[in-house]
């Protein structure tokens, strides 16, 4: 068992309102999200390893978004994992859904919405506050032996990236 657990956490990318007549958790990406998720994933795949597991909120743009990373890393869109969980939930949930991860997992991508993704960022850092913009990815190590310790100790912020920001970095 290793001391540490990498957590990669994903805001889904920009999303349609065009179609009043859609309920929220099927809103499908816009144009920019079509463009911004494959760069960013890109981006991602050129600074981590492959995740040992992809979660996902069942929101279709989540999904979408999700499906673009796990592409990047040769990972089939059938191996996502979606979790109920993730769809509008707050920041303690998404935590215990980390924690009942099994320890034989070693990273994680994690594909949901804000405010929470800020929310559980902010908690899991020692540096205060974090925004995620649309397609805004964070690569966080966690120091815990196990899932269930997650959030006993401040995380450390490897990597952070959005669509706005990552033609300034270099990989």
């Amino acid at each position: 068992m290793t001391d540490s657990r990498t957590l990669t956490l994903v805001r889904h990318a920009k999303s349609s309102w065009g179609d009043s007549a859609l309920r929220d958790i099927e809103r499908p990406l816009n144009k920019r999200g079509l463009r911004d998720a494959p760069r960013m994933a890109a981006w991602l795949a050129s600074r981590i390893d492959r995740p040992d597991l992809v979660l996902a909120s069942p929101a279709r743009r989540a999904r979408a978004t999700a499906d673009v990373m796990a592409q990047a890393f040769g990972i089939a869109p059938a191996d996502i994992r979606i979790e109920e969980w993730i769809y509008y939930r707050g920041a303690s949930d998404w935590l215990t859904g980390l924690q009942s991860l099994s320890d034989d997992i070693q990273s994680v991508l994690l594909v949901g919405h804000n405010p929470t993704i800020s929310d559980l960022a902010s908690q899991l850092v020692a540096s205060g506050s974090m925004f995620f913009p649309t397609c805004a990815v964070c690569t966080l190590e966690l120091p815990a032996e196990s899932w269930a310790l997650v959030g006993d100790a401040p995380a450390e912020r490897i990597h952070f990236g959005s669509p706005k920001t990552i033609d300034d970095q270099s990989p």
